[in-house]
């Protein structure tokens, strides 16, 4: 059962009981069969993917969607304690987790990049493909993730995946809770989350999401403080017609975070073994961050069963830090070599947009049809501004780099930026052909115009690109249970660099292809796939030199080809077992046949599993396994008389585990223990830089949560 359900349940129902308890009361009488389940403390579902249209705009549930979907509900985020993006993404499927920096972070599938992220099935890709601040996870009631090309909606991007965030709506019962939690590090965390009617017919319906974080880590230095709000309204205008309106805002405030991080090697090739704790930040850094978001809703379903929906989408992220950089190669006998690079740095990212579909049956050949037609625009604008001291370039004294000694300087030197807008008109048009009673064939087009004007740190960002992307993808049921399925879509993404002609590289671009089996049993209450994919990127900028003539650096075009298999399933085993988790094997090869990001794990295994003991009614025992293959990358030192030495970078294989225990102490308390890194594994969180950190060691956290 999700312990957000268990523990986080509080305001609402209070606040309704206390003003109407007979209301109250009446309204639990209308779920007679669910209050059993929850005396019991399970909900058999609360692991399943349930449907939905990430793909295609259409309703699928996973079994009918021809391409790779995981899905993390919020009993798993709950269950875990995976209260931010980038834990519960180290926890999906197929999905890497860079974490470059304390509070920067790429994530890669299928070896390449993820740069699509959404909300409610909409949204534009990062600035640079990079998620900064910690993203927290108090507001989405499922994270859903979209391998391979998503062309059909998310046309500009890499063939990796997209991740949607569905954020929560109100029900039509009055429910809420808190849960408060304590953790090592002096972690300290409060979640509140109410909603339900707002009127005596239930027409207008809300629902607020509040959650404050506050504590420090394993990092010396390393502490922040986070606080998120969430509210939405929805309103019945009629019988047909829905309108939804909400905001959200979250405020990060971490200090002495890391930017960049540990040098890896010594100036003799050695590999450097520092404390898990050891951090190059200073005392006086800091990146606070900023995001709000706001979205309304309109949607209307007509008498033939189409629906009309739109939405438009407004976002603006504020950036502003002081921050410390270390860079060059340590002796190791004097810990000489090191340099300082102190920025101050501050950014807003806006955007908005909007997009507007129709969907429902066309009738022909004597049978139904689904089919979907939209168009989508959005526009935005990106601003920053970097400001340098004198001193950049500093020697440090042996140990001063990781002691946060360094003096905070003036930084009035001189200053570098980027300003440039961009937008993005698509359209779209999907059919789901019933050819007939156990086949289904999925047909789309995409139509973008993507168009990039300013500059980007001296450079050039100007660039306007028009693509048609098609997708096509069949499923065929073989009986009550599993069904086959291919499907092939394509995307791309405009570029800026220039090559060593001054022209432009161009776009890249990608392409999806799978076949695999998918199984669905106990009425959808477990989904599992097996698939069997290639992935290309082509014309990928890559940097190839340095012009001293005219000061810059140039490009070239480079391809790569992912191809491998993946196994995903989700849901409930019996009545008491609940279960999500996926293997993935890879190979990532450049056009020459060599290997390619060899910093992307080749393999990887997520599982996670809670069980419902009956011989001690309201416990619950779980664990979690996250493990990777070795990943290494290459790299070159260089002694004091410039000597190079050759070397590789390398990160052995390793594995993560975590255990739960939950226990409805009864109805309305609850407490769950969660245990992090059971073994005390020591690890570097990525090597996609050459520069790295220790991932935390074992941590515990203890969580008490009440339910009206």
């Amino acid at each position: 059962m999700s312990a957000q359900i268990r523990m986080a349940v509080l305001p609402a129902c209070l606040l309704a009981a206390l003003a109407s308890p007979a209301a109250f009361a009446d309204a639990g009488m209308g779920l007679t069969q669910l209050d059993a389940v929850e005396v019991t403390g399970q909900k058999p579902d609360d692991y399943a993917a349930g449907s939905t249209d990430s793909a295609t705009r259409l309703e699928l549930t996973p079994r009918e969607t021809p391409q790779s979907v995981s899905v993390i509900t919020r009993a798993q985020m709950d269950d875990f304690g995976l209260d931010n993006i980038n834990e519960v993404l180290a926890n999906t499927t197929g999905v890497v987790v860079e974490q470059v920096e304390t509070d920067r972070v790429y994530f890669t599938a299928r070896g390449f990049d993820i740069t699509n992220f959404q909300r409610d099935g909409f949204g534009l890709p990062l600035p640079y493909g990079i998620q900064n601040g910690d993203l927290d996870t108090a507001l989405y009631e499922r994270i859903e993730v979209l391998r391979g090309a998503n062309g059909l909606l998310s046309s500009t991007g890499n063939p990796s995946a997209t991740v949607n965030f569905v954020r929560k709506r109100p029900g039509s019962e009055l429910d809420g809770g808190v849960r408060l939690g304590l953790g090592s590090w002096d972690q300290r965390r409060l979640d509140v989350d109410v909603g339900g009617p707002l009127n005596d017919s239930g027409s207008v319906r809300g629902r607020a999401v509040a959650a404050w974080q506050e504590g420090d880590s394993h990092l010396d230095r390393y502490s922040l403080e986070k606080k998120v709000v969430y509210g939405v309204i929805e309103a019945d205008l009629g019988p047909a017609t829905t309108l939804a309106i909400g905001v959200s805002h979250q405020d990060n405030a971490p200090t002495g975070n890391l930017w960049g991080a540990l040098p890896l090697f010594f100036t003799d090739g050695t590999p450097t073994d520092y404390d898990v704790s050891t951090s190059t930040s200073a005392d006086w850094s800091h990146w606070d961050s900023s995001d709000t978001r706001a979205f309304v809703e309109l949607a209307h379903a007509l008498d033939n069963g189409w629906t009309i929906k739109a939405a438009v989408n407004h976002e603006e992220m504020e950036e502003e830090s002081e921050l410390f950089y270390v860079y060059g190669t340590p002796d190791p006998v004097t810990g000489l070599g090191l340099f300082a690079y102190p920025s101050a740095y501050g950014g807003r990212f806006k955007a908005l947009s909007a997009d507007v579909f129709a969907t429902g049956p066309m009738r022909l050949g004597g049978r139904d049809h689904d089919v979907v037609v939209g168009a989508s625009w959005a526009d935005g604008n990106n601003r920053e501004l970097s400001w340098y001291g004198n001193d950049v370039g500093t020697p440090l004294a042996p140990g001063q780099a990781f002691d946060g000694s360094y003096p905070k300087p003036s930084f009035d030197a001189y200053s570098d930026g980027s300003d440039f807008d961009y937008g993005r008109e698509s359209f779209y048009a999907t059919v789901r052909w019933n050819l007939a009673d156990r086949f289904k064939l999925i047909t789309g087009l995409n139509h973008t115009r993507v168009d990039t004007e300013g500059f980007s740190y001296g450079e050039s960002n100007t660039v306007d690109e028009s693509r048609t992307t098609p997708f096509a993808g069949a499923v065929l049921d073989l009986g009550p249970a599993w069904s086959v399925y291919a499907s092939y879509g394509e995307i791309f993404s405009q570029q800026s660099e220039v090559n060593a002609d001054n022209r432009l590289v161009g776009p890249v671009e990608g392409s999806n292809a799978e076949i695999g089996l998918k199984g669905e049993w106990f009425d959808g209450g477990l989904n599992a796939s097996l698939a069997v994919f290639r992935a290309d990127q082509d014309n990928l900028a890559e940097y190839a030199g340095f012009d001293t003539g005219t000061g810059r650096s140039y490009y070239a075009g480079v391809d790569a080809r992912s191809q491998g298999v993946e196994l995903d399933f989700a849901g409930r085993l019996g009545e008491h077992w609940h279960v999500a988790g996926g293997y993935t094997v890879l190979e990532l090869e450049a056009a020459d046949g060599s290997d390619a990001r060899t910093y992307v794990p080749r393999q990887l295994l997520r599982l996670s599993a809670v069980v419902d003991l009956t011989a001690v009614p309201g416990l619950s025992l779980g664990a979690n396994l996250r493990w990777q293959s070795a990943i290494d990358r290459e790299a070159v030192a260089y002694d004091d008389l410039g000597t190079a030495t050759p070397l590789r970078i390398q990160q052995s294989s390793y594995a993560l585990l975590g255990l739960m225990a939950n226990y409805d102490i009864n109805e309305r308390w609850s407490a769950t223990l969660n245990l992090d890194n059971v073994t005390d594994e020591k690890y570097l969180t990525s090597l996609y830089w050459e520069q790295g950190y220790y991932g935390a060691p074992r941590g515990v956290t203890v969580s008490v949560g009440y339910r009206f």
